[in-house]
């Protein structure tokens, strides 16, 4: 594999997609590596170390699933995009539940998929301050912006890139409502084309992780008619 290529496991049991997809990274300047099953893909997903993990829900042995909350466990920070069948919402709203990045709907353009892994790399390194390294902090939370930390009352709470995009918005704009299609253009970026319960999805996983009590949330507000804020608290949260 060649240095300063973004690395991509394509995890997919049908050899066809498989290899049309692989063929479609390549040619767009990715280092590819394949896998037909789950095992396969944790095994490589281990030794591979990629940034990006192309994930369909459907395989042998051990579903996408379980892949995706495995890999996700092993490397906090690598994107996951999972593959679904047309019409099968609950499987991408699970899959989001259990860490995926992003989804992509089959049949699905080639070009689409490249712009999407595009566009959530870049959402990666955006939360690497590009001139002064240092801590976003607001109340009891602090980001570690040079280390990619998050943290509660000083306990380290583990983020997926998404999340932690995410939170990195609401702490430079404590107080501010945001419309999800706002934190979309924001995490994201402008020309990416998603669906908008990616946003609502990943809000309650944070809350999850962030709140004492995620079904009466004190730090990250629903603003009905909006979308969300960061709001605080005055208490030890």
């Amino acid at each position: 594999m060649q240095t300063g290529k973004a690395k991509v496991l394509v995890v997919e049991d049908e050899a066809s997609i498989r290899k049309f997809i692989g063929i479609n990274l390549n040619r767009n300047d990715f280092a590819v590596l394949e896998a037909e099953d789950g095992e396969t893909a944790l095994e490589m997903a281990r030794n591979f170390a990629p940034d990006v993990v192309i994930l369909d829900v459907m395989l042998p042995s051990i579903d996408g699933f379980e892949v995706c909350m495995q890999i996700r466990r092993m490397m906090p920070r690598v994107v996951i995009i999972m593959l679904t069948a047309k019409g099968e919402d609950m499987d991408k709203i699970m899959g989001l539940e259990l860490g995926a990045d992003d989804y992509m709907v089959k049949p699905f353009n080639p070009l689409e998929l490249v712009a999407r892994i595009r566009a959530n790399l870049r959402k990666l390194a955006s939360y690497v301050p590009q001139v002064k390294a240092g801590f976003l902090c607001f109340q009891q939370l602090k980001l570690d912006l040079e280390g990619q930390r998050f943290y509660k009352n000083e306990e380290e709470i583990e983020l997926t890139p998404t999340e932690f995009a995410m939170m990195k918005v609401f702490m430079k704009n404590p107080q501010k409502a945001f419309t999800r299609d706002e934190m979309m253009n924001h995490v994201w970026g402008r020309n990416y084309f998603g669906d908008l319960k990616t946003v609502d999805v990943n809000i309650r996983r944070i809350r999850e992780k962030l709140e004492d009590d995620p079904s009466a949330p004190r730090w990250i507000e629903t603003v009905w008619g909006i979308g969300y804020r960061l709001k605080g608290t005055g208490g030890n949260a």
